[in-house]
């Protein structure tokens, strides 16, 4: 059953700004699995769609999975200060998109980021208020070993490489505004949910409460 944040607004003529949410964790810990939850049982809230110049691949929507641009057209936009963050991996650039993601935000609708530290770092910078990072933990190091190597896909060398990886992820733990422990996946996300609901009724969201109160005041 897909839930509303109307359910959860004090009343439903509220106006409210969306968010920038961040889900981040070691690879392994479980934040892909929320994060599929969260878009599957919340309508209010839809994932980042990132710019890139990398060619689309069969099956792939423009606007959908991402939006495909030319080299020259990434460049534009990078020196027209049109992105949140981006970079360069493998000889493609990705980037986040100011103008789609802040009028979807204007329109009272949430964005959804599954990134690492630092490009949560450098959101924060840049749109401080409008983000919530959320960082979820393996319940222990062997544990998040057993489930990359219950996968079956990795080399030990590959599993080894990601435990080092995840240790060094883990350290920045205290550059978040929320972490949960993922020792049960539908208890884990509960608490996601719990967060996503309370930062949507912070004051400073309800852009709809001064005309509200206004009218109170004067009736």
């Amino acid at each position: 059953m897909a839930h509303s944040s109307r359910e959860t607004d004090s009343h439903d003529t509220l106006h409210r700004r969306g968010l920038m949410f961040i889900l981040s964790s070691p690879s392994g810990a479980g934040k892909t699995t929320i994060a599929r939850k969260l878009l599957a049982e919340d309508t209010e809230i839809a994932m980042s769609v990132s710019v890139t110049t990398r060619p689309m691949r069969a099956g792939e929507v423009d606007g959908k999975d991402y939006y495909f641009v030319d080299r020259t057209e990434f460049d534009r936009m990078v020196e027209a200060n049109e992105f949140y963050e981006w970079a360069t991996v493998f000889g493609n650039s990705y980037g986040t998109p100011k103008a789609h993601i802040r009028e979807r935000l204007k329109q009272g609708g949430d964005v959804l980021f599954d990134i690492d530290w630092q490009g949560t770092q450098q959101l924060h910078q840049k749109a401080q208020a409008d983000v919530v990072r959320v960082f979820i933990l393996p319940p222990s190091l062997d544990e998040l070993r057993r489930r990359l190597t219950g996968r079956g896909t990795d080399s030990a060398e590959v599993i080894a490489a990601r435990m080092d990886r995840a240790q060094a992820e883990i350290s920045h733990w205290d550059g978040y505004d929320y972490v949960v422990v993922n020792d049960d996946v539908e208890g884990c996300f509960c608490k996601v949910r719990e967060i996503l609901a309370a930062e949507r009724m912070r004051r400073t969201r309800q852009t709809g409460l001064i005309d509200f109160v206004r009218g109170l005041m004067q009736g």
